[in-house]
């Protein structure tokens, strides 16, 4: 996925970290899904994936609202269960596709002043044939 030269690199928000570590999904298991296909392209450089429970299918479990710079980002904005809200709204989404414009901007330099700042954090790339994948991820 990464251009020559290029290292992708996958941020997280800090609500939507909170929102993994409540859903149960650990870092690796982020960086897999946010590199995998997604399932809805919504504008904007704005993209949403389905997130597995583990040991149940996508259906009932979560989605998250990614920011993508195609080789470069990846940026994980948000996420939600199901059972919790059917989809985001017209104005969330319009908020989203604003938020990425600024996120995808950002030079390699200034994302990693944020993430050292801690309003981002950076999620290292797993270690092949570490972990566990469970479900569906995309």
């Amino acid at each position: 996925m990464p251009g020559p030269g290029r290292t992708l690199r996958v941020f997280a928000t800090k609500p939507f970290m909170r929102f993994a570590r409540a859903f149960g999904i650990d870092d690796s298991e982020l960086w897999q899904m946010a590199t995998e296909k997604h399932d809805a392209d919504l504008g904007g450089g704005v993209f949403k994936f389905r997130l597995a429970r583990r040991g149940e299918g996508t259906s009932g479990g979560a989605r998250a609202i990614v920011a993508i710079k195609f080789g470069q980002r990846i940026v994980l904005m948000f996420g939600f269960e199901k059972k919790d809200r059917a989809n985001i709204s017209v104005s969330e989404l319009r908020a989203f596709r604003k938020a990425a414009a600024v996120y995808l901007g950002y030079s390699d330099a200034e994302m990693t002043v944020i993430a050292q700042e801690g309003a981002l954090r950076e999620l290292a790339a797993p270690n092949p044939g570490k972990g566990e994948k469970h479900g569906k991820s995309v």
